[in-house]
């Protein structure tokens, strides 16, 4: 007597559930239109859902170890759309000259979006050629043009000098003396002084095969400073879990050091751990004052995570 409606009632249950699954996939689906309407370039749909943009970087003539380079061979930005629960999940990579790379990141932060990476795909590359890969979550179409507006950015520093720079402009620090004592109190740690240059260098712990490493094995922040009191350079490199590449990126920006490359230098240790390396030009406790908040902006980090 009860077997009909218990067949019954799993037939409607199976066919909601195939219903309702579909509309759920249908509901987070792309449309190509309107990514290419909010880009303001040409959208393509592939087979598995993803949504792709793309930019190619014919704007600057670029030879490879002499050979001049079509943009088909490696010369071209790009941004994948993919559902994600109810919005979008994006991933992308950006052509980006040396003296286009601030504006770039600049603007991928004031769109909500993320920073992954920065590094060289070629060498004896002329002009330098950098790729800069982006990320985010969220509506689809506000992701799209958060895209254009980093892409915008770029083409602005073009429109101003249609051939990249060569320097990040300014005066140059010429040798002199630099203050290790007031670099110590400005950043909080013990410098190290070899020439001209004050260095400080900050160890982290983490696991190698197995093993407990430290600073001794490169698990190190650091940054040198060259150059006078007056007018200084100061280059550097900060290791960060996952979590903390952000804060830290956002804080290099807002203390004007140029972001050189971020990547990582290990593979299989735990954490993983990135690097940013920075650069950046002016008086020395300015310097070093700048480098105390980028730290102190990890270490809000490391403090939030921890709760």
């Amino acid at each position: 007597m009860n077997a009909i409606p218990h067949r019954a009632l799993r037939a409607t249950t199976l066919s909601l559930l195939l219903v309702l699954g579909w509309t759920t996939v249908h509901a987070a689906e792309i449309d190509p239109a309107r990514i290419g309407e909010a880009s303001g370039a040409d959208a393509k749909a592939q087979p598995d859902g993803v949504v792709r943009i793309g930019w190619s970087r014919d704007d600057v003539a670029v030879t490879v170890d002499g050979v001049r380079l079509p943009p088909p061979a490696g010369l071209g930005s790009w941004a994948a759309f993919m559902p994600a629960d109810e919005n979008a999940m994006l991933m992308g990579d950006t052509v980006v000259f040396e003296d286009e790379v601030d504006a770039a990141m600049d603007a991928a932060f004031k769109a909500g979006l993320d920073v992954t990476g920065l590094h060289n795909h070629f060498f004896f590359d002329s002009p330098k050629v950098y790729f800069m890969h982006i990320g985010g979550h969220g509506d689809p179409v506000r992701l799209a043009g958060s895209v254009k507006e980093v892409w915008d950015a770029i083409k602005a520093v073009r429109a101003q000098r249609p051939q990249p720079a060569t320097g990040f402009g300014g005066p140059v620090p010429t040798p002199g003396k630099i203050d290790a004592a007031a670099i110590s109190k400005a950043i909080g740690h013990p410098p190290e002084i070899t020439g001209d240059v004050v260095k400080v260098t900050i160890g982290r712990e983490g696991r190698m095969h197995g093993r407990p490493v430290g600073g001794s094995m490169g698990l190190t922040t650091w940054a040198a400073f060259t150059g006078s009191d007056r007018l200084a350079a100061v280059t550097g490199d900060v290791i960060m879990t996952a979590d903390e590449v952000q804060p830290v990126l956002r804080a290099l920006r807002q203390a004007d050091f140029h972001v050189v490359a971020l990547h990582n230098h290990m593979v299989g240790e735990q954490p993983a751990f990135y690097f940013v390396h920075f650069w950046g030009k002016g008086p020395a406790a300015g310097l070093a004052q700048g480098f105390r908040r980028v730290l102190d902006a990890q270490s809000a980090q490391v403090k939030s995570a921890a709760r």
